[in-house]
């Protein structure tokens, strides 16, 4: 967002979100190239409809103006030692394991199990924790659907760094968007991404409550909490289901070694 617009007076107003009706003005940044005209040339290829991807409702209609001058000074700068090479010098195929979950469902206790049990196997691992990152690299953001997606966003472009330098990393997140899920898997090859679902009910969780946030939330002390007032999507095709409030960490740990087995993906 760069700003809101008026629609009384055309004054330009700082914004990080627009409203639902609202206009305003923004620099937009696509996975691919796509040509346009600007809007004043040619309104038919100069204008979009925006698409939520999973239900397919227009959630935002706009006009092109032009394209930025970094997007065609910018270009990718090649190296000679890529993923493949820093895979094969740790003798291993570097994944993503995102698991994700309602908080207290166990995400962050069964991820570190995992990767202790793939340290000691010889693995090169990395550990990306929800709590910890908010302490440096996402201490900006806070917890407003918006920042949330945002905070997914960046934690899956780290993790895509991280797999590019052979790593096997562990992404331990509520990320309660299928779609932010679904941009975190459309960075990365196919194969590369395994979506972890730690499944405990709302009921569970909430007995568990290890860190105190479900009473704060449900005291209304704790705003956009997940699962209380603000939504949580689960996956519909997980690529590894684990329900935790019948399974021990230790033994949702030892299924997630066993499915990377299984799929080659360690020895």
């Amino acid at each position: 967002m760069k700003h809101q617009i008026n629609t009384d007076t055309l004054e330009h107003v700082a914004a990080r979100q627009l409203p639902g009706g609202e206009k305003g003005v923004c620099n937009l940044s696509l996975s691919h190239e796509v040509a346009f005209d600007p809007f004043h040339e040619s309104p038919q290829t100069g204008s979009f409809v925006l698409l939520d991807r999973i239900t397919g409702h227009i959630v935002g209609t706009g006009m092109l103006n032009f394209a930025l001058r970094r997007s065609q000074n910018i270009h990718r700068q090649h190296v000679d030692i890529d993923k493949q090479a820093r895979a094969m010098v740790k003798s291993q195929k570097p994944a993503v394991l995102w698991f994700t979950g309602l908080s207290g469902a166990g995400k962050s206790t069964i991820a570190n199990l995992v990767e202790k049990k793939l340290f000691a196997h010889g693995q090169h691992t990395y550990l990306l924790d929800g709590d910890n990152v908010r302490h440096g690299l996402n201490r900006d953001l806070g917890f407003t659907d918006a920042d949330r997606v945002e905070n997914v966003r960046r934690v899956a472009e780290t993790a895509k760094l991280m797999i590019d330098a052979g790593l096997i990393v562990l992404s331990a997140f509520i990320s309660p968007f299928r779609s932010e899920r679904q941009l975190a898997r459309d960075l990365l090859e196919e194969g590369e991404f395994l979506e972890i679902y730690v499944d405990a009910p709302l009921d569970v969780v909430e007995a568990r409550d290890p860190k105190g946030l479900y009473k704060k939330a449900r005291r209304g002390e704790l705003k956009n909490f997940t699962g209380i007032d603000s939504a949580y999507e689960a996956p519909n095709l997980p690529d590894i289901h684990l329900k935790t409030e019948h399974m021990s960490p230790e033994n949702a740990a030892d299924t997630v070694i066993q499915a990377l087995r299984e799929r080659g993906m360690i020895s």
